[in-house]
């Protein structure tokens, strides 16, 4: 904190914020979680806002369905290690008055890390319990307002100029009779301890600002930092490096080999042609070697393209790693991997997509759009596929293991979020928050889908999806939905008040 002299800082670090820049963790810009949750006869669409500095209060919005809840307890814990198996006392959400199915609740979130909110729900169904998972990590400081800090240092001045006066009144006339003159002895001595007193408080104000510095500096060393990514592109052959964080303390540190998959797939890499964003690719790379994730490219129109890589740790900790590359007109490409989606809408500079997409094969994506889109509100998106005829596709199936995929982009690229139907956390860190441990997903290669969708029942063509623009602006939405063996992407715009 830089504002004023180092002798304020000490005054100012009792009234300082810290605030988060927009998360590059789970999602990029997005550090708000918006999870639907099924837990046996309840149906609860969860929204948690996360605080903007760690330690940190979070809020949670719950809004009910299915049975008739009576109640809700939440409780924060971190989703592995010695601390999850010791919860805290749980805290009562509050139900709306002016809407019974509507609670609300506030949580602390103590440290950083992958967390959990356990919601304990008690109700006509009777007592069950779910989590949802919760990346909580401080991004960047920022400095106090300048008129805040002006007024809190001029007030440290007159305290400090006040208490000097206080201790030259005492030295020089405690000890006087009523009416008796202080002698010029007296004065000097007052003197000499009004300067003592000064030179005092100046020393503690210097020390407590070089405590400040150093608790900064141990804060700055939690602020996220993503793994970097060096990615080389050899013929059509991708390898993004991946490089460890090893700082200070094994709390800080993150792993470049301790992936989960996460819908059968340790990595789920869109690649988006800048600056237009008429070209975009859900792609799968493999991890070859420790912190080496390679593929291969396939046809691939040339440009720039930024990359989102979406990863997640162990602890359940889940990342999008950013990185670019520049695809030369030259390159040689294979086909789409049978996981990988891709679409080639109209540049943005065309003008905005509408609610209808209309797709290679003659199927039609429609987006059931609200009437206003405006920022930090949560909705559910629906999307539809139509067939060729304009009715509702019935070969419909699920891609990798959910009913769709979502990717919400900012155009500017400073948000964005992969997203399913039950919402905006990662199916691996979900199943880990509810019981299965890390080790036994990992070495039991589960998919993670959260759902088996392969069953008698058929899908519906529609999947909505629960998320919340964090910024207001223009996005993209990429949706991908599988009818057949044909995986479909639709793009639309959108513009968020």
């Amino acid at each position: 904190m830089k504002i004023l002299c180092a002798p304020l800082r000490f005054a100012i670090f009792l009234f300082s914020v810290l605030l988060v820049s927009p998360a590059a963790h789970a999602h990029v810009g997005s550090k708000d979680v918006f999870e639907q949750v099924d837990a046996g006869p309840y149906k609860l669409y969860v929204t948690i806002r996360m605080p903007t500095v760690i330690p940190g209060v979070a809020t949670v919005e719950v809004r009910s369905s299915g049975a008739n809840v009576s109640g809700i307890q939440i409780t924060p814990l971190p989703i592995t290690g010695e601390a999850s198996k010791h919860p805290p006392t749980s805290d009562p959400m509050e139900r709306s008055s002016a809407d019974p199915n509507f609670f609300r609740g506030s949580l602390w979130m103590m440290a950083p890390g992958s967390w959990e909110v356990r919601f304990e729900i008690a109700g006509e169904g009777g007592e069950k319990t779910t989590s949802v998972p919760v990346p909580a990590v401080p991004l960047s400081t920022l400095k106090m307002q300048r008129g805040l800090g002006i007024t809190l240092g001029i007030l440290g001045l007159f305290l400090v100029v006040s208490m000097a006066g206080i201790v030259a009144a005492a030295v020089r006339d405690a000890r006087l009779e009523p009416g008796e003159t202080p002698s010029p002895n007296r004065r000097r001595r007052a003197v000499l301890a009004t300067v003592g007193s000064l030179v005092f408080m100046g020393l503690v104000i210097w020390g407590g600002a070089r405590w400040w510095n150093v608790e900064a500096a141990s804060y700055s060393l939690d602020v996220y930092r993503p793994l970097k990514v060096d990615p080389v592109l050899s013929g059509n052959v991708l390898d993004l490096h991946v490089h460890a964080f090893h700082p200070d303390s094994e709390r800080r540190a993150r792993s470049n080999n301790d992936f989960l998959p996460d819908h059968g797939h340790l990595m789920h890499l869109y690649a988006i042609r800048e600056p237009e964003m008429d070209a975009v690719f859900h792609l799968h790379p493999s991890l070859v070697g420790a912190g080496d994730f390679r593929i291969s490219l396939p046809v691939m129109p040339a440009g720039n393209y930024t990359l989102y890589g979406d990863v997640v740790h162990a602890s359940g900790f889940p990342e999008t790693l950013v990185s670019t590359i520049t695809v030369p007109g030259d390159m040689p490409g294979g086909a789409l991997g049978a996981d990988d989606a891709d679409a080639h809408p109209q540049p943005l500079s065309a003008g905005e997509l509408g609610s209808s997409y209309k797709l290679p094969d003659g199927y039609v994506m429609v987006w059931d759009r609200p009437a206003t889109l405006t920022a930090n509100t949560a909705y559910t998106f629906r999307f539809r596929l139509l067939d060729a005829n304009g009715q509702a596709a019935t070969d419909m199936q699920p891609y990798l293991g959910m009913a769709g995929h979502a990717a919400f982009v900012k155009t500017d690229g400073t948000v964005f979020a992969h997203t399913h139907p039950e919402g905006s956390a990662a199916m691996a860190a979900l199943t880990l928050a509810n019981g299965e441990t890390g080790d036994a997903m990992a070495h039991s290669g589960t998919d993670m889908s959260g759902m088996d969708m392969g069953g008698a029942a058929p899908l519906s063509n529609a999947v909505e999806f629960p998320y919340g623009f964090p910024a207001s602006g223009r996005y993209r939405i990429f949706v991908q939905m599988k009818h057949g063996t044909t995986v479909e992407t639709g793009a639309f715009d959108a513009s968020v008040e």
